[in-house]
């Protein structure tokens, strides 16, 4: 086989980068390890930037996210029974959308096949080859059988664990992490929102988050040792400790019910840098995690693939090839700068196990200020609701 751009993976970032150039006459080949149906059962975030709403509005993926999605003008911040509520159009004239990742996938999949473009499922055994050279190509086995696509770029959409990353040498990648000691247990469950905008809740038992999908379904956290584990958790013993850890008045409102997903994610930061070797460029999780705290996931993933899409038209348009030479710089600048935003929220926000009196003060002082600067209120509703693109 042959094209113009491999794309390796098959999630949000691969589906809405290969949207974008197919969209421009781009020819495409997505590679993806596990079926269409189980990358459509993967439960993730949930919050979008005006970036990434646009961006999905551009690739032709927008209608039905227009028409389902909660915007969202604001969030609280809760601490000693105080609710702080950070008005994003008012701080900063924007706002974010509520709107489900898997409901974005299911969105991209659908503009894809009307598209007609060329997505590979079950391959396994990938490997990257001659990526400093002008003839990169792939191969991959698949139902017995060895495959092989040339092409001229390949793009890592493949997330943490996959090969793009580890195709770059070990001399050349530079990775840059830290592992929070704590992880979020997280339940989905058809119960409506206990308050129509986010509740972040910092709480001497922990962490806690009140968010949503539609008017019908809530996602609600809270943070655990990394030695729980789901089965350590009844229904009824999350429900009573979400309670615990949120304002008493929020709690009184909270509708619980069976939960219909239940599943605890470690928290860590990540940074792997170049995001460019010869013919290959990272997007998303394979570049890069941010702990879900400011949301910044998917929204980060959205913006590597809006500076990599950009340079891919350009340099197919007009042979410019200035913006592949400086994907990696220019998305970096971005991502660290999401990266700082995660780690001051999540900071903020959790009960770490060698926290002080001072570090509990500190958290105090921050959300102090927050409730009652406008300027502070501007700098975090500028960050959560996405720096420029």
């Amino acid at each position: 086989m042959r094209t113009q751009v491999a794309i390796i993976g098959g999630g949000p970032s691969g589906l809405l980068l290969s949207q974008l150039l197919n969209k421009a006459g781009i020819q495409t080949v997505v590679l993806e390890r596990q079926s269409r149906e189980h990358v459509l059962s993967r439960i993730r975030a949930g919050v979008l930037e005006s970036g990434t709403v646009a961006l999905l509005k551009q690739a032709g993926a927008g209608d039905r996210m227009d028409r389902e999605g909660q915007p969202h003008h604001g969030c609280y911040l809760s601490s000693d029974q105080q609710m702080i509520r950070v008005d994003f159009q008012e701080a900063c004239g924007q706002t974010v959308m509520v709107y489900g990742q898997t409901e974005v996938t299911r969105d991209l999949y659908e503009a894809q096949d009307a598209l007609g473009a060329t997505h590979i499922h079950g391959v396994e055994n990938v490997v990257l080859h001659d990526l400093k050279t002008d003839s990169p190509y792939v191969t991959w086995d698949k139902d017995g059988a060895s495959h092989r696509l040339e092409c001229e770029f390949i793009a890592g959409c493949d997330g943490f664990h996959g090969v793009s990353r580890r195709s770059i040498p070990d001399d050349v990648r530079r990775e840059y992490e830290k592992v929070y000691p704590f992880g979020w247990l997280g339940v989905l469950s058809e119960t409506p929102p206990v308050r129509e905008e986010l509740i972040y809740a910092n709480h001497p038992r922990g962490f806690a988050l009140a968010s949503m999908r539609n008017p019908m379904l809530s996602r609600y956290y809270i943070q655990v040792p990394l030695t729980d584990k789901v089965e350590d958790w009844s229904d009824d013993a999350f429900w009573a400790e979400l309670k615990a850890r949120l304002p008493a008045d929020v709690a009184a409102d909270l509708v619980t019910g069976p939960s219909i997903e239940k599943s605890i994610a470690p928290l860590r930061s990540f940074v792997s840098e170049p995001l460019r070797w010869g013919a290959l460029f990272l997007c998303g999780d394979a570049a890069h995690i941010v702990p879900p705290t400011g949301a910044k996931g998917l929204n980060l993933a959205a913006s590597d693939v809006h500076y990599l899409s950009q340079a891919f038209l350009a340099y197919y348009g007009t042979n410019d090839a200035s913006g592949l030479d400086g994907y990696s710089q220019q998305a970096l600048a971005r991502i660290w700068k999401a990266m700082r935003f995660s780690w001051s929220v999540t900071t903020m926000m959790h009960r770490f196990p060698e926290h002080s009196d001072y570090d509990q003060q500190m958290q105090r002082v921050e959300l102090d200020l927050l409730s009652a600067d406008p300027t502070a209120r501007a700098l975090f509703a500028q960050n959560y609701t996405g720096v420029p693109l």
